[in-house]
């Protein structure tokens, strides 16, 4: 049976150093990944491509760095502690356990046919839609659990009390009480020193909204960015890094005054939608999808999601769209909150019109894991070269700015001097910043091909001309033309080419 698009995609992550499974060796651990040589190259350019362009190309945009541990009121007052939960439901047939909002609808009654455990050679089983009108998503199964509300928060503690001694050394206390008091007293014990890992980094930037508001010298319209960890306790799925329990975001708060927010709001749907096919990312895999009047959060006043069409595989063959980021208009609902929590007042003053407002704020929230996903989809292709040959060439076409390979260098042969003045080359670009790799193993041709499938733009051959007339061959990845330039100025000449390329 022919590979899907994925599998080809997850095992070219393996093989070539961009995504491994968590702790491997053990047997991994579901819903966690780590980035390999190229990965973590190729996560860190999309992370700086976002950063250069969404602050330190803008005057009206400044940075933060929160901590990823927040005083748990933080959390009450957002609501995360109250209803950040999602309903969740178990197959009895696969155990898979899904969320019941994400799962595939159909009509309640309606047949259905499915495999026994969930697996290609099972028994053929037939059955019905259940009342809540939808089936297992792995599967296809109707016979499934009840839902119940799952918290996605993770709890830890902080302190020098261990919570778990606390409970033990209660435990005669607990036996004495009823139901309603016994939960109330392990509520309490657990509370006193609960603490949350970030399940958004947002909550930092509006509980420091005055600290930069005094610091930074900027009134509104502002925004404040933040790129870091969250944690959530998802159920997930088997898409690699799609959705996972620890994940990096990109998040911007523009803070606006009430009145301007729709107009802010269209001008960051269109700019993040416009940046993602300013790095390559084909127009047609995307899309700008508004959110339903009954999908919209409790908070917002509008949203929409950038969507990219994943090549995910689904019982309706390849293909699915996937939320890539979020652009959100939170109204005034955060800031009002947090100072109905805090006391503190976390309004604006406009010196020059005497009037004081607390500001609406537009939220562009972006996931660095979903994106480099995205892009490493979006990138891959299978180029036939020679059809009679069955010569097909595995090609990730990245953008020069996310590249985890600007250049690679070659030497023609492992003679005649050729390995010093490449080397020499190699580490004339390293010096220049450009991230730059050495390969003088093999015939020239594979090591084209091994440069082409790790998303390479341009590889730089030292050859016999070079022994005869200072130049070298510079081999383009997408249409596979030389050319030939001088050796000297190499490092100038590239520079300018990944400045074009912006």
């Amino acid at each position: 049976m022919a590979e899907s698009t994925m599998q080809k995609i997850v095992s070219l992550a393996k093989r070539r150093g961009f995504i491994f499974q968590s702790s491997e060796i053990y047997g991994g651990l579901k819903a966690c990944y780590d980035y390999g040589p190229l990965g973590v190259e190729l996560k860190r350019n999309v992370k700086n491509a976002w950063w250069e362009d969404v602050v330190t190309r803008r005057s009206d945009v400044v940075g933060l760095d929160c901590s990823i541990i927040m005083h748990p009121d933080v959390w009450r007052a957002s609501g995360h502690l109250a209803g950040f939960a999602d309903p969740l439901v178990d197959c009895k047939n696969c155990k898979e356990r899904f969320r019941a909002d994400k799962a595939p609808r159909a009509v309640p009654g309606s047949p259905i046919v499915y495999r026994e455990g969930g697996r290609k050679d099972g028994k053929k089983l037939d059955g019905v839609v259940p009342p809540q009108g939808y089936v297992c998503p792995v599967c296809g199964s109707g016979d499934l659990s009840d839902e119940r509300q799952f918290n996605l928060m993770f709890r830890t503690s902080l302190g020098p009390v261990d919570p778990m001694q606390e409970i033990l050394n209660a435990v005669d206390e607990l036996a004495g009480l009823e139901g309603a008091a016994r939960k109330e007293r392990l509520a309490n014990i657990i509370g006193s020193s609960a603490v949350y890992l970030r399940p958004e980094t947002a909550q930092g930037m509006f509980v420091n909204f005055l600290n930069v508001l005094n610091s930074a010298r900027v009134k509104p319209p502002f925004g404040v960015a933040q790129c870091g960890k969250s944690y959530r306790n998802e159920i997930t799925t088997s898409n690699l890094t799609f959705r996972t329990c620890e994940f990096e975001q990109m998040e911007l708060e523009f803070f606006v005054e009430p009145g301007t927010d729709d107009e802010w709001y269209e001008y960051w749907s269109k700019a993040r939608f416009d940046w993602y096919t300013s790095l390559g990312m084909k127009a047609d895999k995307l899309r700008l999808r508004p959110h339903e009047q009954c999908e919209l959060a409790h908070y917002a006043k509008a949203c929409v999601d950038v969507e990219y069409f994943y090549p995910f595989e689904n019982p309706d063959g390849e293909g699915e769209w996937g939320e890539l980021e979020g652009i959100a208009n939170r109204t005034d609902y955060d800031l009002q909150k947090h100072t109905e929590y805090s006391g503190k007042d976390l309004s604006y003053f406009e010196t020059e019109t005497k009037k004081r407002y607390t500001p609406y704020v537009i939220e562009p929230a972006a996931g660095a894991d979903r994106a480099t996903l995205a892009f490493l989809c979006d990138a891959f292709d299978e180029e036939v070269v020679d059809a009679e040959k069955n010569d097909v060439r595995t090609v990730l076409r990245f953008h020069p700015r996310l590249a985890p390979v600007k250049v690679a260098v070659f030497p023609l042969v492992k003679k005649d001097g050729m390995p010093d003045r490449a080397r020499d080359i190699m580490n004339e670009l390293l010096g220049e910043g450009i991230q730059t790799f050495y390969d003088e193993s093999g015939a020239i041709g594979r090591r084209y091909r091994r440069m082409d499938e790790v998303g390479t733009p341009w590889c730089v051959t030292v050859d016999n001309g070079t022994l005869e007339d200072g130049t070298v061959t510079v081999r383009e990845r997408d249409s596979m033309a030389q050319s030939r330039i001088p050796r000297e100025g190499i490092g100038e000449y590239f520079r300018n080419r990944l400045k074009q390329s912006r």
